[in-house]
């Protein structure tokens, strides 16, 4: 039986393409924020996108309007670093990321290093350059483990789409035969994170996404309630021809923002 919207204590929100699209915010997503608060319920911010870090999103979510504290958001790169540490804590990692993404692993105590690594990580590298993808083509066709942070083909901006890690996989795999372990949604690794974080069960949590094949395929991994937004990269014609199928669909946060008050009138 599918959770009732007003039963559930605690929201996980994608962020690009479900709350805000670029610098801009999408309709009604502050005010789904206040009506949660407002109502003493909690939330969690949830993005794939490793190429910022959690005080970076929470910076630039009070920019647009919402007051919120690093611990608010997780991202697959602070997951990334937690799986890894589990394994090999202080392992040498070549790394394919962003500045931000290699200060996230340094600080938490891996060495970043083009020689002789433990692991190849693969982020979401917007500073991505033909010599990377040599390197760590060379270690992965050596058998170095290969890691990603997470499968998302596309990253949305207010200019389009552009291409994401998943795209980088492809690549790779096309280039070695060897794919990535990969942490972020809609894998387990990820979902294990949101219980460290938050104390709920699965039946009080659900989880709001824009894509199919992560946001809404977590829920379904996970065992908890997935809602669909239509606001970034699925559209009604790709939901109907999917197998992956959410609990609930709105336009966006707005329009779940009115079933939920609905529901608690």
């Amino acid at each position: 039986m599918v959770t009732t919207l007003k039963d559930l204590k605690c929201y996980v929100l994608d962020m690009d393409g479900t709350f805000y699209l670029g610098n801009r915010l999408l309709p009604g997503s502050l005010e789904f924020i206040e009506y949660l608060r407002a109502t003493g319920r909690d939330f969690l911010f949830l993005t794939n996108n490793s190429s910022k870090t959690a005080p970076y999103y929470a910076e630039k979510l009070g920019r647009m309007g919402l007051e919120c504290k690093p611990d608010d958001v997780l991202t697959s790169g602070e997951a990334t670093t937690c799986y890894l540490h589990a394994i090999k804590p202080g392992a040498r990692v070549f790394l394919l990321g962003t500045p931000e993404l290699e200060r996230e692993f340094s600080q938490a105590g891996f060495v970043l290093t083009d020689t002789h690594p433990d692991f190849v990580v693969l982020g979401f590298d917007t500073t991505l350059t033909y010599a990377k993808l040599e390197t760590a083509s060379r270690f992965i066709r050596a058998k170095v483990p290969f890691i990603a942070t997470h499968p998302d083909i596309n990253c949305p901006t207010e200019d389009g789409f552009i291409p994401d890690c998943g795209a980088m996989i492809k690549l790779f795999k096309a280039a070695t035969g060897i794919s990535p372990k990969i942490i972020g949604k809609p894998n387990r690794e990820i979902v294990d994170m949101i219980f460290r974080k938050k104390n709920y069960c699965a039946s009080e949590i659900a989880i709001i996404g824009d894509r199919l094949y992560t946001d809404i395929a977590a829920g379904k991994n996970a065992g908890i309630c997935s809602i669909l937004v239509l606001s970034g990269e699925t559209r009604e014609d790709d939901l109907a021809a999917s197998v992956i199928k959410p609990d609930y669909c709105f336009a966006g946060l707005g329009s779940l923002l009115e079933a939920l008050k609905q529901e608690d009138s």
